[in-house]
């Protein structure tokens, strides 16, 4: 079997105090027999973890964040930050993010809602023969 227990195991960074977190959390352990929980309350992330992620979602550091949040708005509107800057705010501020993101492999998703979890599988299904 070509499978590597790697691409078997589920990592989660999620926030447990969220209903959000709560949901993809649920949606995980029913999804993957082994599940890396990354609590955001309770794990400190690493600007080189965080830059796998983003990287995964094809995304920017910025856009893990909560715009919206009163954080956000009072401390870090309108900076202008390098890659390196964002990646330290994304890794230093986890409660910030926005949803849950799932890794599995090389796929990543973005839990918004939490059931996107569920896209990581299904790619994974479509991929083997």
């Amino acid at each position: 079997m070509s499978t590597t227990l790697n691409t078997k195991e589920l990592t989660l960074v999620y926030d447990s105090t969220t209903s959000e977190g709560k949901k993809a959390l649920a949606f995980a352990t029913s999804l993957a027999p082994k599940v890396n929980k990354q609590d955001v309350n309770e794990v400190t992330l690493s600007t080189t973890f965080v830059r796998q992620v983003v990287k995964q979602l094809n995304l920017r550091p910025k856009d893990l964040l909560n715009r919206a949040h009163p954080y956000y708005q009072a401390h870090i509107r309108g900076r202008d930050l390098d890659m390196e800057g964002w990646l330290q705010v994304v890794a230093h501020n986890p409660t910030l993010w926005k949803a849950p993101v799932a890794l599995m492999g090389d796929k990543a998703v973005m839990c918004e809602p939490a059931s996107l979890i569920y896209s990581l599988t299904e790619a994974q299904r479509k991929a083997i023969p």
